[in-house]
């Protein structure tokens, strides 16, 4: 077959084998790669090759008020087992097939803890995070140091960590869960394994990996790089808040944004998830960007939208959202607001295909979004 054959022509050709000679139609040819587990690339070099990405993960949006009294309502209906159980509510993007995932990359869920609860200890091979949303007096154990939780805290459990989660108080808590399930599944990479006993063995003081590396820009002197993940487990808001009000006083608005880093080499906190902070100006309009890769935002506070291709995506405090990779992006603020967000960048630098582009147009709204 030459260059110049239509791909859809009928006509009888001839397809020299070994030893002999196939005379079949070109349809017939087509059902015969099909039969031998074979596919010709040039019915589909399009679709595999685009001039850009064309994601599958669709830009969506999930409300605090709606996900929050059925979080209560788990709590009430589902007991905490042994092993991996754990009480949560995925973001299942529509785009992605009915897979639990936010976006091809990243899982994103709430997970809902109940006064006097316990979840047991485990670990596994993706990586997570966990962003605290509503309640205290609570904390996560990674690998023996126990984390105290707060509104606005971050907490890492970096991959293969032993991690349990315990709630004293009499009220419960809500945490956003950020994991990179998605591309651990796809590399066939995920490994899971309960701790042997029901909890962890915690120190008295709780927070040492905070002792030893929180704060701003300290680490103890003759600390060895960790090359694997952040050796601080704990970033807390107060730190965040500081942070961010010295950069937008430094250099103006419309936002001020951070990522937190491994204090021992500045690099990404893990090595798959980056973590960001974005704190927006009220009635500015950040500047029209788009990149590869995706994003899952959760709204710590205030209230505004966002603009993702022409789409408009009212926020508030809780919702969380998510931006598919190479899409346009603004933000603004109708108030003082806060954005957390995770993101798949890291992974994407270390392979050479991150790439950013700030566009000269801001984008008109055509159409909002309307939540389930």
């Amino acid at each position: 077959m030459t260059a110049t054959d239509h791909p859809g022509s009928s006509r009888n050709r001839r397809f020299r084998g070994v030893g002999d000679t196939l005379e079949v139609s070109y349809d017939e040819f087509c059902g015969a790669l099909a039969a031998k587990d074979l596919q010709p690339l040039w019915t589909q070099a399009a679709k595999l090759m685009p001039n850009e990405p064309i994601p599958r993960t669709l830009p969506w949006l999930w409300k605090w008020t709606t996900v929050l009294p059925l979080a209560q309502r788990a709590g009430e209906l589902i007991a905490i087992g042994r092993g991996g159980d754990r009480r949560v509510l995925a973001l299942a993007n529509p785009g992605l097939g009915g897979l639990p995932y936010t976006s091809s990359t990243l899982w994103g869920a709430y997970q809902y803890l109940g006064a006097h609860e316990s979840a047991p200890g485990h670990r596994h091979t993706p990586s997570a995070l966990r962003f605290v949303i509503e309640g205290t007096g609570v904390w996560t154990t990674v690998d023996g140091d126990a984390c105290d939780m707060s509104p606005g805290d971050l907490v890492l459990t970096p991959s293969w960590t032993w991690h349990d989660h315990s709630n004293p108080t009499d009220a419960p808590m809500v945490w956003f869960d950020g994991l990179d399930l998605p591309l651990a599944a796809s590399l066939e990479a995920v490994f899971f394994e309960p701790y042997p006993e029901l909890m962890q063995k915690s120190a008295p003081d709780h927070n040492s990996s905070e002792r030893l590396f929180g704060g701003r820009a300290v680490k103890p002197l003759g600390e060895p790089a960790n090359p694997r993940h952040s050796p601080l487990f704990v970033y807390r808001y107060r730190d965040t808040d500081e942070a961010l009000e010295a950069l937008l006083k430094e250099r103006g608005g419309p936002a001020a944004s951070i990522e937190f880093v491994n204090p021992t080499n500045g690099s990404s906190a893990m090595p798959t998830l980056g973590c960001e902070m974005h704190r927006l100006v009220p009635g500015q309009r950040t500047p029209p960007r788009r990149k590869v890769g995706s994003s899952v935002y959760v709204t710590f506070k205030g209230r505004g939208f966002t603009v993702v291709n022409g789409e408009r995506f009212d926020w508030e405090r809780g919702d969380a959202f998510v931006t598919p990779s190479w899409a346009t992006i603004e933000h603004q603020a109708l108030e003082p607001a806060d954005l957390f967000a995770v993101t798949d960048r890291p992974v994407l630098e270390a392979l050479h295909l991150y790439r950013e582009e700030r566009l000269t147009t801001p984008q008109e709204a055509t159409r909002n979004f309307q939540p389930k």
